[in-house]
């Protein structure tokens, strides 16, 4: 994949996954794998960039606000059973 055609997010992790296979063959010379780490880290930077401004829509944020909420009350239910089996 070309480096101008990694536009989104899934295209950084798609090539850093080539990326990664590549490097793990026996076939690949070791001045191959430091170029491919160079671009690995380049790929790293730009998906954390991407990360940092990504802003979601209000009734995204809604969403996960309240999922959120429903992962934060089974997670109390889990620990209050498992506080009431060890009171038994």
């Amino acid at each position: 994949m070309a480096e101008s055609t990694i536009n989104t997010f899934d295209d950084i992790t798609e090539r850093l996954d080539e990326i990664i296979a590549t490097v793990r063959s026996k076939e690949t010379s070791l001045e191959r794998s430091l170029d491919l780490f160079d671009e690995a880290i380049k790929l790293g930077s730009r998906a954390v960039d991407m990360v940092d401004t990504f802003e979601l829509s209000p009734r995204e944020a809604d969403e996960l606000a309240q999922q959120m909420d429903d992962d934060a009350s089974a997670d109390t239910g889990d620990a209050e059973t498992t506080a009431d089996e060890v009171g038994e």
